[in-house]
């Protein structure tokens, strides 16, 4: 088989699409949570503080010079990211934590007894009759 042919048929399986389709996914939901922290929690936030704008929080180390450049540590947009992280964190678990208790019910539901077939039946009773005799 070719290189291009097993290619092929590694990436059409169906759990390397699905996955392929929950990182897409994961994506877009990443950018959706930090526009909501962004542009949504943190100017409450900063307002709560002062007017304090979390991107503008920084460290200067060293001031820019001729030769060299600004070197800043920017914590507020550190502070954002793990608001960001938390917020994804919390969404996972609560998705996990949904699907486990789907799973639980599942699981817990007795099995469905199948209906005895009536040649069945009839041979149970022939076997019956034939030990009383």
């Amino acid at each position: 088989m070719s290189v291009l042919g097993e290619f092929k048929s590694f990436a059409m399986r169906g759990n390397v699409v699905d996955m392929a389709v929950g990182i897409i996914i994961g994506a877009a939901f990443g950018k959706i949570v930090s526009s909501f922290v962004n542009d949504v929690i943190m100017p409450p936030i900063g307002v709560l503080l002062g007017g304090v704008n979390f991107r503008d929080l920084a460290v200067v180390i060293q001031q820019t010079t001729e030769s060299q450049a600004e070197v800043v540590i920017k914590y507020g947009m550190f502070v954002q990211t793990i608001i960001d992280f938390i917020i994804i964190a919390f969404a996972v678990f609560v998705g996990v934590k949904a699907m486990n208790s789907m799973k639980a019910k599942e699981e817990a539901k007795p099995p469905a007894v199948a209906e005895v077939p009536e040649d069945t039946k009839l041979l149970a009773e022939i076997r019956d009759l034939l030990k009383k005799s």
